[in-house]
């Protein structure tokens, strides 16, 4: 990490106001990709495909939000999931996705502090996200992140984030060398891959922006809680 934790939760505080109305289109894109991925699927029981496949119930998912920011994706999945947990850094974002959560009268979405190594969290999770955050930290310490995440046992990670598909552009990097650690997409995946996940679903955004989806085989219980139900 090119920054202290202290450091970017100052910069993210002052830009909190702001940050909804000044992000670009790849951000926006890639926030939507994440939601997409990553929406809570209703539970139909007629459905003749697995329990696993279709989720354990109609809005049972607990969905981990990590760097939440303002709250955008974790206020996007709130309507389809039983409980959204969003953490942050920056007091001044969580601020204001607590604002917006009380606007629009949500009662199912949690914000506090927490970070990718220390969620702040020790809950089920169904669904964890994260978008446009994790390149803050170096390589070693996103694989720390991921096996943070990893032990949490949820069945999918949905990741958003600056990440190279070739070979970095210095004369026009999308993201600011000077606090931004991006790693290349065979690097996250090989953490993913190295922490038990299998990824699923790979969407390039952008040369420097991408979206990755992990998914955890069942665990034992899981499967023995499935042949129950078929």
């Amino acid at each position: 990490m090119k920054k202290s934790l202290d450091e970017h939760a100052a910069r993210f505080d002052e830009l909190a106001g702001e940050y909804d109305d000044d992000t670009s289109d790849e951000y926006r894109a890639c926030a939507n990709l994440v939601v997409e991925h990553a929406a809570p699927e209703v539970d139909d029981t007629e459905s003749p495909e697995p329990p696993r496949a279709r989720t354990r119930s109609a809005r049972g998912d607990v969905v981990l939000d990590l760097a939440t920011g303002t709250g955008a994706i974790a206020l996007a999945l709130s309507p389809d999931a039983a409980r959204v947990v969003g953490r942050d850094i920056s007091e001044g974002m969580l601020e204001e996705a607590k604002r917006k959560a009380d606007e629009k009268g949500l009662e199912n979405v949690d914000f506090d502090y927490g970070t990718f190594r220390e969620p702040n969290y020790d809950g089920d999770v169904d669904i964890v996200t994260s978008n446009f955050a994790l390149h803050h930290l170096s390589d070693e310490e996103k694989r720390e992140a991921i096996d943070v995440i990893a032990a949490l046992e949820p069945r999918r990670f949905v990741l958003g984030d600056v990440m190279f598909f070739g070979e970095p552009d210095p004369d026009e990097p999308f993201y600011s060398p000077e606090v931004d650690d991006p790693a290349t997409v065979g690097t996250l995946a090989d953490a993913f891959t190295d922490a038990g996940f299998s990824l699923t679903a790979v969407e390039r955004v952008h040369d420097q922006v991408g979206v990755l989806v992990a998914e955890r085989p069942p665990t034992e219980a899981e499967e023995g809680v499935e042949s129950t139900d078929r």
